[in-house]
């Protein structure tokens, strides 16, 4: 039986994802929330989840925060973005930051069922027909996409900073650690992304537009 969790803060969004659910499933609990501070409610009441769909914009939540929060706290529940955008860009950000897929609300029904059946068998969903500049979303990108959703936060705050151009001493200086510290934490990207220099992590990076989506409270700075 899947047991899946709607935070949205539309009751009309959630409405409408419980007949899809209904329609994607023969058995499942539901549960609803209308603020992120709701939904971590209902996960640390309920314990294991088998999916979160959750809205990027509602109380508690704005942007990747959301996402970014629920990934941290709890890395064993898979958290698919249901968004009213339809920005690239913003889906491609949210796999990134670890999310298990984006489905757009303007998806067809019968995709959306799909899409959540999909997630919840344990694949990552992205729109098929979504490009960016001519660039297809395929296989490869969701590879690369999975592969940063394997780095720790601080991982992904000094990937991006080396996306940028910095250097180890301008890192740790950035991130208040030794270059010890920063050097580690580069070799163990290296490894999680299957690359051997900071070269080839970066053109991995650029071709799904990483960045740090946050750099507010990594370890060790304040």
């Amino acid at each position: 039986m899947e047991r899946i969790l709607i935070a949205d803060d539309h009751s009309l969004v959630r409405d409408g994802l419980r007949t899809v659910i209904s329609a994607a499933f023969d058995r499942f609990e539901l549960f609803e929330a209308a603020s992120l501070d709701e939904a971590i409610a209902v996960i640390e009441r309920e314990g294991s989840l088998d999916l979160v769909l959750l809205d990027l914009h509602m109380p508690g939540s704005n942007g990747m925060s959301g996402l970014e929060r629920l990934r941290a706290s709890y890395p064993a529940i898979p958290v698919a973005i249901v968004s009213a955008s339809q920005e690239f860009g913003v889906a491609r950000d949210a796999l990134a930051a670890g999310a298990s897929g984006f489905i757009p609300k303007s998806l067809r029904r019968s995709a959306i069922v799909d899409a959540i059946r999909r997630i919840a068998a344990g694949e990552i969903f992205f729109p098929e027909d979504w490009s960016d500049a001519g660039t297809p979303a395929g296989p490869a990108e969701v590879d690369i996409l999975r592969r940063i959703d394997t780095l720790t936060p601080q991982q992904k705050v000094v990937l991006g900073f080396v996306v940028a151009g910095m250097l180890n001493k301008q890192i740790a200086f950035e991130l208040d650690v030794s270059i010890t510290t920063v050097k580690a934490h580069v070799s163990a990207i290296l490894n999680k992304l299957n690359v051997f220099s900071r070269t080839q992590a970066v053109l991995l990076a650029t071709r799904v537009n990483f960045h740090a989506t946050s750099t507010e409270t990594p370890e060790g700075h304040h």
